[in-house]
């Protein structure tokens, strides 16, 4: 187990050790999250798009206040996708407008909902809002306790800058102290899954991200986790657009610096990928050398029925900005969907468990 909790919590960096401790989230404000949609509201006429910042609280906790003060059904309220607890936080929903004849409409006033909630904006929009309709999230960021030379800090941010890092799925993924992994190893070794629909989902996608991390982990040692070798799928950023890679030309090169296209790593499941070559040979490796009963994982997923998908291997970190406050430093960057801050911050520091993605 203690290779697994490795690949999980501690997998290779790609720019070297930490260069030192931090502490994060000594408050909330330390901590902001701002998501960001790939459209607008369009004007329709079955539910408002409504912009929600939050402090301290979880994303059903909106969910549950916009119930209340719009009287309708919590599940018939939309959202992209599941914000930080112990952060501060702005994304959307959608709220269904109601006949006109059971009342007037709720105020979308600023204090509308009372706090730890704020309305940012409201409008309104044809469609529920589905889980992922999200184009990325904005992250300000504030590291305390830094100790190591500025130099050495603001020469890595800016190999983040122009390479990105490696997309690994964050320890959050795995449960707290990567609990969920014991889950999947006992599963694995012929176990039955978890009977409640959430926690069969949280084994299931624990499993496919070691699985993932692992075969991203060896192309981190190999040095190949953010260019393309023979048998790679090149997906096209911000779609789920791919194509195959025979050999990296002039052009992927340019195309890879630019952050337009990005390598691809598997999510196991029922299917093919279309990888091939080198590409292939590296993520059967990795998963073959894992030890028993984690080298059963591919197929039992195929088993339990989830369909193969792909992540990107290569996290892009847009609009990286920071700035210096004595022993703390301020970062703001734009990650796409899906990409975990934390997987920028451990190519800095240590920073020990942080939470995210919660709720």
């Amino acid at each position: 187990m203690n290779d697994i909790l490795s690949l999980a919590l501690a997998p290779p960096r790609a720019f070297g050790a930490a260069l030192g401790p931090a502490r994060l989230r000594e408050s909330p404000e330390d901590f902001r999250v701002d998501e960001q949609l790939a459209f607008a509201a369009d004007g329709g006429a079955a539910h408002w798009l409504v912009c929600i910042e939050k402090r301290g609280v979880t994303t059903l906790a909106i969910v549950g206040a916009l119930s209340r003060h719009a009287s309708v059904s919590e599940r018939d309220i939309g959202f992209a996708g599941f914000k930080d607890r112990h952060a501060v936080t702005s994304q959307h929903f959608t709220v269904p407008m109601r006949s006109p004849k059971l009342g007037p409409p709720p105020s979308w006033e600023p204090n509308a909902l009372g706090p730890p909630f704020r309305v940012v904006s409201a409008a309104p929009h044809a469609r529920k809002l589905p889980r992922g309709a999200l184009s990325g999230n904005r992250f300000t960021v504030v590291a305390r306790g830094v100790s190591v030379p500025r130099e050495a800090v603001e020469e890595r941010l800016a190999q983040m800058a122009v390479r990105g890092v490696p997309n690994y799925f964050g320890e959050q993924r795995f449960g707290r102290g990567a609990s969920n992994l014991q889950a999947v190893e006992d599963w694995a070794a012929g176990g039955p899954l978890p009977g409640r629909r959430e926690e069969r989902g949280f084994v299931l996608s624990a499993a496919r991200s070691l699985l993932f991390n692992a075969a991203l982990a060896a192309r981190v040692r190999a040095g190949t986790w953010d260019t393309l070798v023979a048998g790679d799928l090149a997906n096209l950023d911000g779609s789920r657009s791919r194509f195959k890679v025979s050999e990296l030309d002039d052009t992927l090169r340019r195309r890879l610096a630019e952050f337009d296209i990005h390598p691809v790593g598997t999510l196991s499941g029922s299917g093919e990928t279309g990888l091939a070559g080198i590409a292939l040979d590296s993520e059967q490796a990795a998963w073959t050398a894992l030890p028993a009963p984690w080298d059963a994982v591919p197929a039992v997923l195929v088993a339990a029925g989830l369909e193969v998908d792909t992540r990107a291997l290569r996290l892009p970190v847009r609009e990286l900005e920071w700035s210096w406050e004595d022993e703390a430093l301020r970062l703001a960057f734009r990650l796409p969907a899906g990409g975990y801050a934390t997987t920028v911050l451990r190519e800095l520091f240590d920073t020990g468990y942080v939470p995210e993605d919660g709720g």
